[in-house]
């Protein structure tokens, strides 16, 4: 993963682990089918697909426009609203949200080259500063999400056709 003069910069450990979950995304997904993707084999009744594009938006939800006040567009665009099921749209597929993952990454590693003391910008998802989270948290919170959704599509692949391992 890191070489061990980098595993105390807590900068690169937080961009190392999170590349880390979005291939580990990218293979679980790799070689369901369409059918596959496309169904919930959970009662909570969300498919991969759905868990990946979530994934996308919660990436760009907490850095673009959490942390750097950016006005994206759809902040929501995984379900709607703050606390509504996932959902997809017509035409999400599998490639362009890979896609939209992994340029998503690039812009996090832009965006995480400051303090990471640094408290997040008024104006985007928090109306004040005080409001804001530091973007340590941001990035512990934005990990957590990756590792919990990652274990979950561990499941659901085993599920679909048996494989297992990270």
């Amino acid at each position: 993963m890191l070489p061990d003069d980098q595993l105390a910069d807590t900068r690169e450990l937080h961009l190392a682990w999170l590349d880390y979950y979005r291939d580990t995304v990218e293979r679980k997904l790799a070689g369901l089918s369409e059918e596959e993707l496309l169904t919930s084999r959970l009662p909570s009744g969300w498919s991969p697909l759905e868990l990946l594009k979530h994934l996308v938006f919660m990436e760009r939800r907490w850095l673009r426009w959490g942390f750097m006040a950016e006005q994206v567009e759809r902040p929501w665009g995984d379900s709607g609203t703050e606390d509504a099921p996932w959902r997809l749209e017509p035409g999400d597929n599998l490639d362009e949200l890979l896609a939209a993952l992994r340029a998503g990454g690039e812009r996090t590693r832009e965006i995480v080259t400051g303090d990471l003391a640094a408290k997040g910008a008024a104006g985007g998802r928090f109306r004040t500063e005080g409001e804001a989270p530091t973007l340590n948290w941001i990035l512990f919170h934005v990990l957590q999400e990756y590792a919990r959704h990652t274990g979950q599509l561990d499941i659901v692949r085993e599920l679909a056709d048996g494989t297992t391992g990270e």
